[in-house]
């Protein structure tokens, strides 16, 4: 986990800073290195000139070539639009690139100003597993964890961009987390990576407290709050089918009702 904080709009700056990281995880014995949400572009993207880029630019490959994946946020150049994007990468490789589904703008967030919303949520297979990408506000619509899990997903990567003082009052962000966390783990009987940012940008605190959670819901790893951090954890992928086998909660799906309901509320009103 790489609890990292940027500067915003400083795409080299956060790049290299990132190669750092890298390398140091590598030095660990690490496979994976998990950046949070738009950690190279940085979120106030609003106030400041487009520093978009592309899932295949050398620069974001060449991180994956210092050994371990790497899964990094970014905001990614997409021609006629752009996107809140996580991308995975493995021996300068792009494996898979995660577009962010549901983009808040209520409060005081605006991200549907400056980005599209994606249009797909896939597993992917890794060298290490199978595995599904939810980017930040993602991970609170129920069904997209759910949708991942049944799409064989056995690791659940959250990058993240969790602030402090942009609504005061209005949510307590890290409590919501952590029982979030807790319901996705426990519920599709996963692991569940999540990487926070810290620092400060444009009035916001990112709070870190970074975790990873075990398919029985147990923290079994924390970074620090509030400070950059490189926490390398161990992961029994085992566990995840011994977990599913012992309480076979996702073994019975009923796709064709969830699909025939969804039909059913579309056709009468309801949002596509």
């Amino acid at each position: 986990m790489a609890q990292v904080d940027c500067r915003l709009g400083a795409v080299d700056e956060n790049i290299a800073e990132a190669e750092r990281t890298v390398k140091e995880a590598a030095a660990e014995g690490a496979d994976l290195v998990v950046f949070p949400e738009l950690s190279v572009n940085g979120y106030a993207l609003g106030t400041v000139e487009d520093s978009s880029l592309s899932a295949n630019d050398p620069r974001l490959l060449a991180l994956s070539r210092l050994g371990p994946d790497v899964v990094v946020g970014f905001h990614e150049d997409g021609r006629l639009r752009r996107f809140n994007a996580a991308v995975y990468l493995s021996d300068g490789e792009v494996v898979h690139v995660h577009r962010k589904l549901y983009l808040p703008n209520y409060l005081s967030w605006e991200e549907r100003k400056h980005s599209s919303p994606g249009q797909a949520i896939r597993a992917f297979d890794t060298r290490l597993s199978r595995m599904a990408t939810l980017i930040c506000n993602d991970a609170w619509q129920p069904m997209l964890p759910w949708l991942a899990a049944h799409d064989g997903a056995e690791v659940m990567l959250v990058p993240t961009n969790s602030a402090e003082g942009l609504a005061p009052g209005s949510v307590d962000t890290a409590q919501y987390w952590s029982d979030l966390l807790l319901s996705i783990a426990r519920l599709q009987q996963c692991w569940v990576v999540f990487v926070n940012r810290v620092g400060e940008e444009s009035g916001a605190r990112f709070w870190g407290g970074s975790r990873v959670l075990d398919p029985w819901g147990r923290v079994v790893a924390q970074a620090p709050v509030g400070e950059s951090s490189l926490t390398v954890v161990d992961l029994d992928l085992t566990q995840v089918r011994r977990r599913r086998r012992e309480l076979p909660l996702l073994q019975e799906a009923r796709l064709g009702l969830v699909a025939r309901e969804v039909q059913r509320l579309i056709a009468e009103g309801a949002d596509s």
